[in-house]
């Protein structure tokens, strides 16, 4: 839960930052070089082992930080910038969907009830969060609803790539090497160490490291840290407190406000999450249950 708040409080400062000045795309590159640099060195002090990976994975990490996670940061603070902050998170978690849908057409997973009922609530939901039933509004925020769109692709194909390497490597190691190498490409594309020449002042400079550290860093590590304690899908089933409290925060923060018809969306959004978790985490388990009542006297 408190991973789900930090999360949300990161999108809002982001768009505070946006406001002032400061560009998604300096952001984005701030916000993945300093996060692998403190990483780095926390690794260094208190655990070397995460550094290691085999060699013939480099290839992977470079796909699944370099190009993955890099359009992953850009996408969901570029919709940020754009649009409300709450529909931009919540279009962004429509990932566990996609992950439904890609299932059902690549891995021939049957199409049962729940996620047929989810993905029309997802589209439904997504329709009304970004204010489709306004021509005016949907034509306003084109941009951002293009952008949280493909950072729900983006996320969903991090997910999907990213579960291969989690049964293999810490969840730290993941995290870090895609932040690296995101890093890499960001210095690429955008112009390099632009944040060391740049004139922000210090309450520019504390809203950027807070999104680094408390945006970015502690929420990963305590989401780790309460999967080890509840099942993979009850923690995802909690960080939908995610858009949440987003939406509470920008709107005192920032005064951005939601109508009753896109409120309506994020709530079938959000249901429709919680079906497929639920649903999934029941599926998990069925097979485990059916085996212990065969052994019942």
């Amino acid at each position: 839960m408190i991973a789900a708040v930090l999360w949300a409080s990161s999108g809002t400062a982001g768009k505070a930052l946006f406001q002032g000045g400061i560009t998604p795309f300096d952001l984005v590159q701030l916000r993945v070089t300093f996060a692998s640099l403190i990483l780095a060195g926390a690794f260094t002090l208190f655990a070397r082992p995460l550094f290691r990976i085999r060699f013939r994975d480099i290839g992977y990490f470079i796909v699944l930080g370099g190009l993955i996670m890099a359009l992953v940061q850009i996408t969901y603070f570029y919709a940020i910038s754009k649009i409300q902050v709450m529909a931009a998170i919540l279009l962004q978690y429509l990932a566990p969907v996609l992950v439904a849908v890609f299932a059902i057409l690549f891995w021939g997973e049957k199409p049962k009830w729940y996620k047929i009922v989810a993905l029309i609530a997802a589209i439904g939901g997504c329709y009304l969060v970004v204010g489709g039933y306004n021509l005016q509004l949907l034509q306003m925020n084109r941009l951002g609803i293009l952008g949280g769109l493909a950072g729900a692709v983006c996320y969903a194909a991090y997910a999907l790539f990213g579960e291969w390497a989690m049964h293999k490597y810490s969840p730290w190691t993941v995290v870090f090497y895609s932040l690296v190498f995101a890093a890499v490409t960001w210095h690429l594309i955008h112009p390099p160490f632009k944040y060391l020449h740049a004139t922000y002042d210090w309450t520019q400079w504390a809203g950027l490291l807070y999104i680094v550290v408390m945006g970015t860093i502690v929420p990963f590590g305590l989401y780790f840290v309460g999967i080890n304690f509840i099942r993979s899908t009850r923690a995802m089933i909690t960080a939908t407190l995610e858009p949440i409290c987003a939406g509470f925060m920008a709107y005192f923060a920032l005064g951005e406000k939601l109508e009753p018809l896109q409120l309506a969306g994020a709530a079938m959004v959000i249901g429709a999450i919680v079906l497929l978790q639920l649903q999934r985490e029941l599926d998990e388990r069925t097979p485990a249950l059916i085996r212990e009542s065969a052994t019942r006297p």
